[in-house]
């Protein structure tokens, strides 16, 4: 959602074949070589400080994005359609590096906004307001033409959701616990186990939806073809550009004019047509996927719902990158969730029994629940090797004792301070179902 894309212009184009789109693909999306870089994209909803479930009107909006644009920041700064702010860090050699840039950039961003009497806000789903574009652009007019087709899903995940999206190295082209092949399969099976832990949305429009991550029920409801993961066997590579050729065209670009969404057109079929895409079409095409882990040289890891708190976002960078990049605890979670793909089956995530029992029920799934136990615990004994500090480290076990170790998740907060609101009436709280099945459909609002 985040990709920074400028709108159609007259160019010279250089059309691509099908054979020149599958070597493009394999050569860009996977970058190999030892785990060095690390990254982190934060989202907030944006809300009135004298009331957290107030909309903002979108002239102030407007007037505190171009005084954001003045700050000297070291992240990326951008605006989703719906007006969410997101601060997308520079690549960074360490963890402390990341965390050290994006929250310098944060308290920047906080205190110009402060002055617009404006706040940020953690959450995977807004709870409260329903979805209201805030961006009128090609991009974004085309994009809700096309996911409207659909159902209202796409349109809530455009303007609503917020998430913390973290990026690691596609990792060794050797295999191993730092192999891109390993790297890939365990994003796709531990993300589930981090959809669970870090749910944080289970409202929409002042009501219990019957989820943990509501943000996340919304992908998984979307059309497979543009949200979900490729088959796990064999090549990621390979896999990947079946993928991009196979995934549906959502707009042709046109200069002056409100871009083309066709129907039922793969980018596969484009190539084959009497006017055919040239690389910049692709590079688009690309930007318009979004699967639960999207290779862009390096791996975008998309499950994780915004964090409650001003600094909330660092436990899941953190611990996240300590299960990747240090190859012991890779180790582990690699052991730990390999029992996991059995019950996920074949599906592809997020629309697996898996991935939909981590959205439903967060760590209220015993499976998960323990799965989440050894996998932080492996974390916060990993942050050291990666040079995380005190602060860091404290923040990692808080959570891990607020929550994983009780079987509980952000979003529970939200359901019990919604509930306290009801005449002490309980909330509804879905449990755990035997064995992982799933139920219901997949999303209430």
């Amino acid at each position: 959602m985040s990709d920074s894309v400028s709108d159609c212009t007259e160019r010279h184009r250089s059309y691509v074949t099908e054979a020149e789109v599958e070597a493009l693909v394999r050569g860009i999306c996977f970058k190999t070589g030892p785990p060095r870089f690390l990254g982190v994209e934060v989202e907030w909803l944006v809300h009135e400080l004298r009331g957290p479930r107030l909309p903002v009107a979108p002239e102030r909006l407007e007037a505190a994005y171009a005084a954001l644009r003045t700050l000297p920041l070291r992240s990326a700064l951008t605006v989703e359609p719906g007006g969410q702010l997101e601060l997308s860090s520079a690549p960074a050699t360490s963890l402390m590096e990341c965390v050290g840039s994006v929250s310098a950039d944060l308290d920047a961003v906080r205190a110009v906004l402060r002055e617009a009497d404006l706040g940020l806000s953690g959450f995977g789903q807004d709870p409260w307001n329903p979805p209201s574009r805030y961006l009128h652009e090609p991009r974004y007019d085309a994009m809700e033409r096309c996911l409207d087709r659909a159902g209202p899903e796409g349109r809530a995940m455009m303007c609503t959701s917020a998430s913390v999206q973290v990026c690691l190295d596609a990792g060794y082209e050797e295999p191993g616990p730092l192999g891109h092949g390993r790297r890939w399969w365990l994003a796709h099976q531990l993300g589930a186990v981090l959809v669970a832990a870090f749910a944080h949305s289970p409202m929409a429009r002042g009501r219990h939806t019957g989820w943990r991550s509501t943000r996340q029920s919304l992908w998984a409801s979307m059309d497979p073809g543009r949200t979900a993961a490729p088959p796990l066997g064999g090549d990621p590579r390979a896999a990947w550009a079946r993928r991009v050729l196979d995934a549906p065209v959502m707009c042709v670009r046109a200069a002056g004019a409100p871009w083309e969404v066709p129907e039922d057109l793969s980018f596969r079929a484009w190539t084959r047509s009497a006017a055919p895409p040239d690389r910049e079409d692709l590079a688009y095409h690309m930007t318009t996927l979004f699967p639960p882990v999207r290779p862009r040289g390096h791996l975008e890891l998309r499950m994780i719902d915004a964090q409650p708190g001003e600094d909330g976002w660092i436990v899941p960078l953190a611990v996240t990158a300590a299960l990747f990049d240090d190859p012991e605890a890779a180790e582990v979670a690699y052991r730990t969730v390999k029992p996991l793909a059995e019950r996920a089956g074949p599906a592809p995530a997020p629309r697996n029994p898996l991935w939909r029992d981590a959205a439903r029920y967060g760590l209220a799934d015993p499976e998960l629940r323990e799965a989440a136990a050894v996998c932080f615990a492996a974390a916060y004994e990993a942050l050291p090797r990666l040079g995380a500090t005190a602060e860091v480290l404290d923040a990692v076990a808080g959570f891990t004792d607020r929550y994983v170790a009780r079987g509980r998740c952000p979003a529970d907060d939200l359901l019990d301070a919604a509930a306290s609101h009801h005449d002490g009436r309980p909330g509804h709280r879905p449990t755990a179902r035997p064995h992982g099945r799933p139920h219901g459909k997949d999303i209430s609002t």
